[in-house]
Protein backbone atom coordinates (compact mmCIF):
# COMPACT_ATOMS: atom_id res chain seq x y z
CA UNK A 1 0.00 0.00 0.00
CA UNK A 2 2.75 2.41 -0.88
CA UNK A 3 3.97 3.92 2.39
CA UNK A 4 0.72 3.38 4.30
CA UNK A 5 0.24 0.78 7.02
CA UNK A 6 -2.93 -1.26 6.57
CA UNK A 7 -4.78 -1.67 9.87
CA UNK A 8 -7.30 -4.51 9.96
CA UNK A 9 -10.31 -3.85 12.19
CA UNK A 10 -12.22 -7.10 12.71
CA UNK A 11 -15.70 -7.22 14.12
CA UNK A 12 -17.27 -9.01 17.04
CA UNK A 13 -15.52 -12.34 17.78
CA UNK A 14 -12.54 -11.40 15.56
CA UNK A 15 -11.90 -12.71 12.03
CA UNK A 16 -10.93 -16.36 11.87
CA UNK A 17 -9.46 -18.73 9.28
CA UNK A 18 -10.60 -18.13 5.72
CA UNK A 19 -11.75 -14.57 6.42
CA UNK A 20 -10.38 -12.02 3.92
CA UNK A 21 -8.86 -10.01 6.80
CA UNK A 22 -6.93 -13.07 7.99
CA UNK A 23 -5.87 -13.77 4.41
CA UNK A 24 -4.65 -10.18 3.99
CA UNK A 25 -2.69 -10.38 7.23
CA UNK A 26 -1.00 -13.56 6.01
CA UNK A 27 -0.47 -12.55 2.38
CA UNK A 28 0.35 -8.85 2.75
CA UNK A 29 1.60 -8.45 6.32
CA UNK A 30 -1.25 -6.12 7.28
CA UNK A 31 -1.56 -5.30 10.98
CA UNK A 32 -4.60 -6.58 12.87
CA UNK A 33 -5.65 -4.25 15.66
CA UNK A 34 -5.84 -6.69 18.55
CA UNK A 35 -8.60 -6.06 21.04
CA UNK A 36 -8.51 -7.19 24.66
CA UNK A 37 -12.00 -8.69 24.57
CA UNK A 38 -13.41 -10.05 21.30
CA UNK A 39 -16.51 -11.75 22.77
CA UNK A 40 -17.85 -8.87 24.92
CA UNK A 41 -16.61 -5.78 23.07
CA UNK A 42 -16.71 -2.43 24.83
CA UNK A 43 -16.89 0.57 22.50
CA UNK A 44 -14.67 2.74 24.70
CA UNK A 45 -11.99 0.06 25.04
CA UNK A 46 -11.98 -0.73 21.33
CA UNK A 47 -11.83 2.97 20.44
CA UNK A 48 -8.97 3.60 22.88
CA UNK A 49 -7.03 0.68 21.40
CA UNK A 50 -7.51 1.99 17.85
CA UNK A 51 -6.43 5.47 19.00
CA UNK A 52 -3.26 3.98 20.48
CA UNK A 53 -2.38 2.00 17.34
CA UNK A 54 -2.99 4.92 14.96
CA UNK A 55 -1.05 7.32 17.22
CA UNK A 56 1.88 4.89 17.33
CA UNK A 57 1.94 4.30 13.56
CA UNK A 58 5.12 5.64 11.96
CA UNK A 59 3.28 7.12 8.99
CA UNK A 60 -0.10 7.18 7.27
CA UNK A 61 -2.57 4.34 7.72
CA UNK A 62 -5.42 2.82 5.74
CA UNK A 63 -8.24 1.14 7.66
CA UNK A 64 -9.81 -2.13 6.49
CA UNK A 65 -12.84 -2.67 8.71
CA UNK A 66 -15.40 -5.47 8.85
CA UNK A 67 -18.78 -5.53 10.60
CA UNK A 68 -18.42 -4.04 14.10
CA UNK A 69 -15.05 -2.67 12.93
CA UNK A 70 -17.01 -0.31 10.63
CA UNK A 71 -19.07 0.96 13.56
CA UNK A 72 -15.84 1.35 15.55
CA UNK A 73 -14.30 3.38 12.71
CA UNK A 74 -17.18 5.88 12.69
CA UNK A 75 -17.21 6.23 16.49
CA UNK A 76 -13.42 6.60 16.69
CA UNK A 77 -13.36 9.13 13.84
CA UNK A 78 -15.81 11.34 15.76
CA UNK A 79 -13.44 11.52 18.74
CA UNK A 80 -9.86 11.10 17.55
CA UNK A 81 -7.10 13.67 17.27
CA UNK A 82 -5.34 11.47 14.72
CA UNK A 83 -7.76 11.39 11.77
CA UNK A 84 -5.14 13.23 9.70
CA UNK A 85 -3.06 10.02 9.69
CA UNK A 86 -5.82 8.05 7.93
CA UNK A 87 -5.62 8.06 4.12
CA UNK A 88 -8.88 6.17 3.77
CA UNK A 89 -11.15 3.43 5.09
CA UNK A 90 -12.63 0.35 3.47
CA UNK A 91 -15.82 -0.40 5.41
CA UNK A 92 -17.14 -3.88 4.70
CA UNK A 93 -20.54 -5.25 5.80
CA UNK A 94 -21.27 -2.92 8.73
CA UNK A 95 -23.21 -4.52 11.55
CA UNK A 96 -26.44 -2.73 12.41
CA UNK A 97 -26.00 -2.48 16.19
CA UNK A 98 -29.17 -0.38 16.41
CA UNK A 99 -31.25 -3.45 15.52
CA UNK A 100 -32.83 -4.82 18.73
CA UNK A 101 -31.39 -8.34 18.32
CA UNK A 102 -27.83 -7.09 17.77
CA UNK A 103 -28.13 -4.38 20.43
CA UNK A 104 -28.98 -7.13 22.92
CA UNK A 105 -25.99 -9.26 21.84
CA UNK A 106 -23.52 -6.36 21.65
CA UNK A 107 -24.73 -3.76 24.18
CA UNK A 108 -23.29 -0.27 24.38
CA UNK A 109 -22.59 0.27 20.68
CA UNK A 110 -25.76 2.17 19.79
CA UNK A 111 -26.33 4.75 18.62
CA UNK A 112 -24.12 4.49 15.55
CA UNK A 113 -22.03 7.63 14.98
CA UNK A 114 -23.45 9.21 11.81
CA UNK A 115 -21.16 12.18 11.14
CA UNK A 116 -19.28 12.55 7.88
CA UNK A 117 -15.90 10.81 8.13
CA UNK A 118 -12.85 13.08 7.98
CA UNK A 119 -11.15 10.82 5.40
CA UNK A 120 -12.21 9.10 2.15
CA UNK A 121 -14.16 5.89 2.59
CA UNK A 122 -15.79 3.13 0.58
CA UNK A 123 -18.55 1.00 2.09
CA UNK A 124 -19.15 -2.44 0.60
CA UNK A 125 -22.58 -3.86 1.40
CA UNK A 126 -24.37 -7.10 0.63
CA UNK A 127 -28.04 -7.48 -0.27
CA UNK A 128 -28.45 -10.57 1.94
CA UNK A 129 -26.29 -9.66 4.94
CA UNK A 130 -27.99 -11.19 7.99
CA UNK A 131 -26.61 -8.42 10.23
CA UNK A 132 -27.53 -5.32 8.22
CA UNK A 133 -30.04 -4.63 5.47
CA UNK A 134 -28.61 -3.13 2.31
CA UNK A 135 -30.82 -0.07 2.81
CA UNK A 136 -29.33 0.53 6.26
CA UNK A 137 -25.81 0.09 4.84
CA UNK A 138 -26.63 2.66 2.13
CA UNK A 139 -27.88 5.10 4.78
CA UNK A 140 -24.69 4.66 6.82
CA UNK A 141 -22.59 5.24 3.71
CA UNK A 142 -24.52 8.43 2.94
CA UNK A 143 -24.17 9.73 6.50
CA UNK A 144 -20.47 8.90 6.58
CA UNK A 145 -19.81 10.46 3.16
CA UNK A 146 -18.60 7.08 1.87
CA UNK A 147 -19.02 5.73 -1.63
CA UNK A 148 -21.39 2.74 -1.43
CA UNK A 149 -20.72 -0.39 -3.46
CA UNK A 150 -23.51 -2.94 -3.96
CA UNK A 151 -21.69 -6.27 -3.70
CA UNK A 152 -24.76 -8.33 -4.57
CA UNK A 153 -25.75 -11.30 -2.46
CA UNK A 154 -22.57 -12.13 -0.56
CA UNK A 155 -23.91 -12.70 2.96
CA UNK A 156 -21.84 -10.99 5.64
CA UNK A 157 -18.81 -10.74 3.30
CA UNK A 158 -16.78 -12.97 5.61
CA UNK A 159 -15.18 -16.43 5.52
CA UNK A 160 -18.50 -18.05 4.56
CA UNK A 161 -18.59 -15.81 1.48
CA UNK A 162 -15.58 -17.71 0.06
CA UNK A 163 -13.63 -14.63 -1.04
CA UNK A 164 -10.15 -15.96 -0.20
CA UNK A 165 -7.63 -13.13 -0.48
CA UNK A 166 -10.41 -11.03 -2.07
CA UNK A 167 -8.50 -9.24 -4.84
CA UNK A 168 -11.47 -6.96 -5.62
CA UNK A 169 -11.48 -5.68 -2.05
CA UNK A 170 -7.72 -5.24 -2.13
CA UNK A 171 -8.06 -3.10 -5.27
CA UNK A 172 -10.65 -0.94 -3.47
CA UNK A 173 -8.26 -0.55 -0.54
CA UNK A 174 -5.41 0.34 -2.90
CA UNK A 175 -7.49 3.06 -4.54
CA UNK A 176 -8.01 4.64 -1.10
CA UNK A 177 -4.31 4.38 -0.25
CA UNK A 178 -3.42 6.11 -3.54
CA UNK A 179 -5.61 9.17 -2.87
CA UNK A 180 -3.94 12.41 -1.91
Amino acid sequence: MNSSTVLLLPGWQNSGPGHWQTEWERAHGDQRVQQHEWMRPLRGDWSARLEEVVADAAGPVVLAAHSLGCILTAWWAAHTRHAHKVRGALLVAPGDVERPDLAAQIPGWAPIARQSLPFPAVLVGSRNDPYCSFERAQAMAADWGARCIDYGERGHINAESGLGTWPEGRAMLQSLADKD
